[in-house]
């Protein structure tokens, strides 16, 4: 979701086109992670602002375009974790900016129930620009009840020239009366040429696109964040085997978060491999030998507990050493 106008992906730029041509009010786009969720969420909602919107989407050269460009279009609402719109470059309300920047608390994760009642009462008032407002909230599994129940009413009751579209990794997380509310679309998965020819048009070598387009397990938009990181894609087949040999630096360039899902994903191949089925994130010659599956299945439950505590670890370099000590137990447990 980012800020300059880019070419749209030929997936996302169908169901752009698809989803313009039908009526309603609210949407929720949902779907796996890395389809593009927040891309085709701010596609809507720039043909709907836009001053001459053509059944192709906005025409990216007025006015309201450049305003959701540079972030200060006047009748967009745009409801993220501060966390996610600090990294996406959205504008924090000048309150909570303050109190980050003061340090009187860390962003929050969750979308905050002021900001929910900001948007609530931003789609009470008149448009400036005359041609409607929108609300735009992603992720939106992660509004909490008290959240997500302030948006309830609005979502029963909108006003006449308001429109919402909420995009999700996880709609069995939100409340089914949110659900209920809105037209739902589920996110298309392209063909796999399409994701590398579009890897590659966006400057992903021909060679580092496959292997990124792995490492995401087919997620085209994930792919190309991962291709983003400074990592190196010739290293990523190298992981599983240097974990099995308890080399450490093979988690030394990612943060905590990052190590825990790369680990989450080698547990998966693994566990996948022990009943018949494919890995996903990994080519079946670069992982190690078979390991126990309860070892596995141990791993894989401690990881989900690392996950919820690893944007807060005690001591980063420590925490690495220890999933990384952990992984090579698990790997090289034998039945």
């Amino acid at each position: 979701m980012s800020g300059a106008r880019a070419a749209v992906a030929p997936w996302i730029a169908h169901q752009r086109d698809q989803l313009l041509a039908q009526r309603g009010h609210a949407w929720l786009l949902h779907g796996p992670a890395g389809l593009g969720q927040d891309t085709l969420a701010l596609e809507l909602v720039r043909a709907w602002l836009c001053d001459a919107p053509t059944p192709q989407g906005a025409c990216g050269q007025c006015a309201s375009c450049h305003g959701i460009d540079v972030r200060t279009h006047a009748d967009l609402c745009v409801l993220m974790p501060e966390t996610t719109a600090l990294a996406l470059g959205w504008p924090l309300p000048e309150k909570a900016q303050a109190d980050i920047d003061d340090k009187k608390r860390k962003p929050s994760r969750e979308i905050r129930v002021e900001a929910m009642r900001d948007a609530v009462e931003f789609a009470q008032r008149t448009s400036s620009r005359g041609r409607g407002k929108a609300v735009l909230v992603y992720p939106a599994e992660q509004m909490n009840h008290v959240t997500a129940n302030a948006l309830l009413k609005t979502l029963e009751e909108p006003p006449g020239d308001v429109r919402f579209v909420l995009a999700t990794e996880a709609a069995h997380a939100l409340l089914p009366t949110i659900r209920s509310r809105c037209l739902a679309h589920t996110m298309a998965w392209p063909g796999e040429p399409a994701m590398l020819q579009w890897l590659q048009q966006q400057g992903v070598a021909a060679d580092a696109a496959g292997a990124w387009l792995r490492a995401a397990g087919g997620r085209p938009h994930e792919a190309l964040a991962l291709s983003r990181s400074g990592r190196d894609a010739a290293a990523w087949a190298l992981i599983p085997k240097a974990l099995a040999r308890g080399d450490t630096g093979a988690l030394a360039e990612l943060a905590p978060p990052q190590a825990v899902q790369v680990l989450q994903k080698l547990c998966h191949d693994l566990l996948a491999r022990h009943v018949g089925a494919p890995p996903r994130f990994f080519a079946p010659t670069d992982l190690p030998p078979a390991a126990s599956l309860a070892a596995l299945t141990r791993w894989s439950r401690a990881l989900v507990q690392h996950a919820r505590t690893a944007d807060h670890p005690f001591n980063a370099g420590l925490m690495l050493e220890a999933l990384a000590a952990q992984a090579q137990h698990a790997i090289n447990s034998r039945s």
